[in-house]
């Protein structure tokens, strides 16, 4: 299978298998991919989600030989967009896992997670202007947003990679760990999130990224009208019982 999925508890790990071909992205698993973030989004049993790769190597982008081939327009799903996620607003929590440098729409997918985890082996960037080409799966978009602009502009401009430390430097990774590790961390932190009321994680996400695009007064209005939805849930309620009980919380709204 190219795509290999596990279900840890409330968890799934999706792994791209591909090593081979450094788990580049084909048309095949673009779309399979699109496939399977339609089904965990209705998946009420699934509260969170990794990415990963199998291998040595996340993802090293498009497989260039389907693009020079000029069989290139399905890597990119009309479902989603390069693996099916960089154009989706995917409601849960999605950690990248990155065991092994993360390339080109490789670092584009990393940048559509939510949080990353890095093994001291990741690096980072889009090359794409070393090869006449355009990062269109999002990169310019987000690195912008996510870091100063000299910076996003350096990495789009030289298309030179920056390592995991740099990486964590700039505020880009949650965690570095060693290449045996970076799973169990990930796994580890995705536990941590799931302990929550998921109806909190999934609007505390919305209006975190949502938020960016407004002004503060619109940020506000949107606020308030996320939290009455979260307070008509009865998990808000839920939560202040289970404190005062001194007890595991059971959520309800999922």
């Amino acid at each position: 299978m190219i795509l290999e999925r596990e279900r840890r508890g409330k968890i799934e790990i999706l792994t791209l298998n591909r090593p081979e071909s450094r788990n580049a992205m084909t048309p095949e698993l673009s779309e399979l991919m699109a496939d399977v973030w339609e089904e965990l989004e209705a998946d009420t049993g699934v509260w969170a989600v990794i990415l990963t790769g199998a291998g040595t190597v996340f993802c090293a982008g498009a497989d260039l030989k389907v693009v020079a081939s000029g069989d290139s327009g399905g890597i990119a799903s009309k479902r989603g967009g390069f693996g099916g996620i960089v154009e989706r607003e995917f409601p849960k929590p999605l950690i990248a896992a990155c065991n092994g440098p993360a390339l080109a729409g490789g670092f584009e997918m990393v940048l559509a997670c939510d949080m990353v985890v890095a093994s001291t082996t990741a690096t980072f960037g889009i090359p794409e202007a070393k090869r006449g080409l355009l990062a269109a799966a999002g990169g310019p978009i987000r690195l912008a947003k996510r870091i100063p602009l000299a910076i996003a502009l350096e990495l789009g401009l030289t298309g030179d990679p920056v390592d995991a430390a740099r990486a964590y430097d700039l505020g880009l990774v949650n965690r570095v760990a060693e290449p045996d590790a970076v799973l169990d961390t990930a796994i580890a932190l995705a536990e941590r999130v799931v302990e929550n009321a998921p109806v909190s994680v999934r609007i505390t996400k919305q209006l975190t990224k949502e938020s960016q695009q407004l002004t503060e007064a619109e940020a506000w209005v949107l606020q308030n009208r996320l939290a009455n939805s979260l307070f008509a849930s009865g998990d808000a309620m839920e939560g202040a019982m289970a404190f005062l009980e001194k007890r595991p919380p059971v959520w309800k709204s999922v």
